[in-house]
């Protein structure tokens, strides 16, 4: 299975409205036989860079919602049914109640939802491990969206996230974030064990998104 990268488009001003489609088709034309790529678009963009891309595309949330007198909830179902593939939870800046967070995760996996669970502490991922997702994406907060990467501020704890997620649950693959810059940053993280990397501010806010993330994955 190839190492997945992970875009996660956040709200950043160069990649919502008009400019999450157009951005999504610039990076369309990245092609890699070594990586799965994926990108997160934010919410009100899902649907329109889905079908307008042949990308595979994320939900940068899932709320625990069915159809139906929801007002404002976020839907496994609907994501499914508009063509995502799978959903980012529990970020550092959508945290989710545990109790809560088990929930949305069956109901994800009802509705084949990958998904994709951070973590920014050891403790925290043991528990989310339990769970079994897909993905644990492991973000030491104090890292994200900063400048330094945590493969070099932190490798060992990577390769202990890595250590801990494999004991509980061997099914679900490791991702490194926090501040992942570039393809050195990349290597070093499946180096370290993970199976890919989620990646934030550097690909959107780059001069040329394009180029920018082929140089990352060459």
């Amino acid at each position: 299975m190839k190492p997945l990268i992970l875009l996660n488009f956040k709200t950043y001003p160069e990649a919502v409205g008009k400019k999450a489609l157009i951005l999504a088709k610039k990076l369309e034309k990245v092609k890699t036989k070594k990586y799965e790529l994926v990108i997160a678009p934010s919410l009100p963009t899902l649907e329109e860079v889905t079908v307008g891309t042949s990308l595979t595309v994320y939900s940068q949330h899932t709320d625990l919602a069915g159809l139906g007198a929801y007002t404002g909830k976020i839907s496994a179902e609907e994501l499914k049914k508009i063509g995502v593939r799978g959903t980012i939870l529990n970020h550092s800046e959508r945290k989710v109640p545990f109790p809560v967070l088990k929930k949305i995760v069956a109901d994800c996996k009802k509705h084949k939802l990958i998904t994709v669970i951070c973590a920014s502490s050891l403790a925290e991922a043991t528990e989310i491990a339990k769970l079994k997702p897909d993905y644990l994406a492991y973000e030491p907060i104090e890292l994200i969206g900063g400048e330094v990467s945590v493969t070099k501020a932190k490798p060992v704890i990577i390769a202990k996230a890595v250590e801990v997620v494999k004991k509980i649950s061997t099914k679900t693959k490791v991702l490194c974030g926090a501040g992942v810059h570039s393809r050195e940053d990349i290597q070093k993280a499946l180096q370290l064990g993970t199976k890919g990397v989620l990646i934030g501010h550097v690909v959107p806010k780059a001069k040329d998104p394009a180029k920018f993330l082929k140089e990352m994955l060459r």
